[in-house]
C-alpha cells in the first residue's frame, strides 16, 4: 500500500511532482490562496510526508494532525524558518531543505539588485514609460559606480561565495562576516562592525533565525556609509524594514534592493518600502528560473523517496537527523 504525501501546491515547476505520485498517494492543498496552519492539518491525517514551499507554515499542530506517521517534512526551499524545527525534533521528524541548486541563481538576482538599486534602473525606467524622456541631461539619474566598489557579505556560504565570484568580475574588493568562513582567495573575513564601516554595498546572506531577526536594525544601518545600499536576498526578518524606510527617506543611506520582506506574500496591502524611489523591490523571486524551481522541486521530492524508502535524507537542516527518530546530525547547509 502506497504511502500518503502531503504537498502545498497542486502545481510545481518540473516533473518532480509526477514522480512523487508515482510512488505515493499524493494529496495537494487545492486553493490559491496561501494556505493556512489549519487548511495544512485539515489534509494531513496520516500522511508520511510533506513537501512545503518556503514560507508555508508546518506547526506543531500539523504534526499532530498528521499523526505517527509523519517521518519527513521537506522543503522545496533554502530558507527553513516557516518550520517549528523543535516539534520536528521532538517527534523525531527529518527537515530537509534544497541547499546548492538555488545559489548561482540567487547570486544572478543578488547582482540583478546591485546594480538596479545603485544605477537607479526603476527611476530611469518609470520615467520613460511614462513620457518624461523629453530632453537629455547630464544631472538626470546619477547612480553610484558598482565597478571598484567594496561589497560587503554579511554571511559567507554557498550564496555569498557565488555573489563574490561575480563581484571580482565587476573590480570589487570583497569583505565577509560570518564565524564559519575564514578568508579565501575571493573575500576578507572581517568583524561586523569593520564591514559596516567599509562597505559601499551591504549583502544580506543568512538564514532567518532568533538570533539573525532584525540583524540589520537602526544600529546598524547608521554604522554604514550614507552613500552605501542594503541588499537582502535571504529573508525580510532579517531587516528592520521600519528603521531602513527611515534611513532611505532622511538620506541616511543611498539606496537598497529587496527581494524579500517580512510579510510575505502581500496582496495589495504593500509595505511603504514598495513605494520608495530608492528602494528596489521584488516578489521574492531569487530562485525564479524555470531550470532551478525545478531543480529545488526534484531535490524535495528526492528527500522525501529517500526517506520513505528507509534511506538517508539527502539534505537534511543542519541539527536535523537524517533519519527518523536518529539523533540530530550537522548535515546541511548555510545560506
Amino acid at each position: 500500500m502506497k504511502k500518503r504525501v502531503l504537498t502545498t501546491r497542486e502545481n510545481l515547476p518540473g516533473r518532480g511532482l509526477d514522480r512523487l505520485s508515482g510512488a505515493a498517494d499524493v494529496v495537494a492543498w487545492p486553493g490559491t490562496a496561501k494556505p493556512g496552519p489549519a487548511d495544512l492539518a485539515a489534509l494531513a491525517s496520516g500522511v508520511s510526508g510533506v513537501l512545503a514551499l518556503g514560507n508555508d507554515p508546518v506547526d506543531g499542530a500539523l504534526m499532530d494532525a498528521a499523526g505517527p506517521s509523519l517521518r519527513v517534512i521537506s522543503l522545496a526551499s533554502m530558507g527553513f524558518d516557516n518550520v517549528d524545527r523543535a516539534a520536528a525534533a521532538e517527534r523525531g521528524i527529518v527537515v530537509t531543505h534544497t541547499p546548492r541548486v538555488l545559489a548561482e541563481t540567487t547570486a544572478d538576482l543578488t547582482f540583478t539588485l546591485i546594480l538596479a538599486a545603485r544605477r537607479r534602473i526603476g527611476d530611469a525606467e518609470a520615467n520613460l514609460a511614462a513620457g518624461s524622456w523629453e530632453l537629455f541631461r547630464m544631472h538626470d539619474y546619477l547612480g553610484l559606480d558598482i565597478h571598484g566598489a567594496t561589497l560587503g557579505l554579511i554571511g559567507y556560504g554557498q550564496i555569498g561565495h557565488a555573489v563574490a565570484r561575480r563581484a571580482h568580475g565587476f573590480g570589487m574588493r570583497v569583505l565577509h562576516h560570518d564565524p564559519y568562513a575564514p578568508d579565501d582567495d575571493l573575500s576578507v573575513s572581517v568583524g561586523l562592525a569593520t564591514l559596516l564601516a567599509e562597505s559601499d554595498i551591504v549583502s544580506l546572506h543568512v538564514p532567518l533565525t532568533e538570533e539573525t531577526r532584525h540583524l540589520i536594525s537602526a544600529r546598524e544601518l547608521a554604522a554604514m556609509k550614507p552613500t552605501a545600499t542594503l541588499v537582502s536576498t535571504s529573508r525580510g526578518g532579517v531587516v528592520d524594514e521600519e528603521a531602513l524606510l527611515h534611513a532611505v527617506r532622511e538620506g541616511r543611506l543611498h539606496s537598497a534592493g529587496l527581494d524579500v520582506f517580512e510579510r510575505e506574500p502581500m496582496g495589495t496591502e504593500l509595505s511603504p518600502l514598495v513605494a520608495e524611489p530608492h528602494v528596489v523591490t521584488l516578489p521574492h523571486i531569487g530562485s525564479a528560473t524555470e531550470a532551478t524551481r525545478a531543480a529545488m522541486v526534484d531535490l524535495a521530492v528526492d528527500n522525501i523517496l529517500d526517506v520513505l524508502a528507509e534511506r538517508p535524507a539527502r539534505t537534511p537542516l543542519p541539527g536535523s537527523p537524517a533519519v527518523p527518530g536518529t539523533p540530530a546530525g550537522t548535515a546541511g547547509a548555510r545560506a
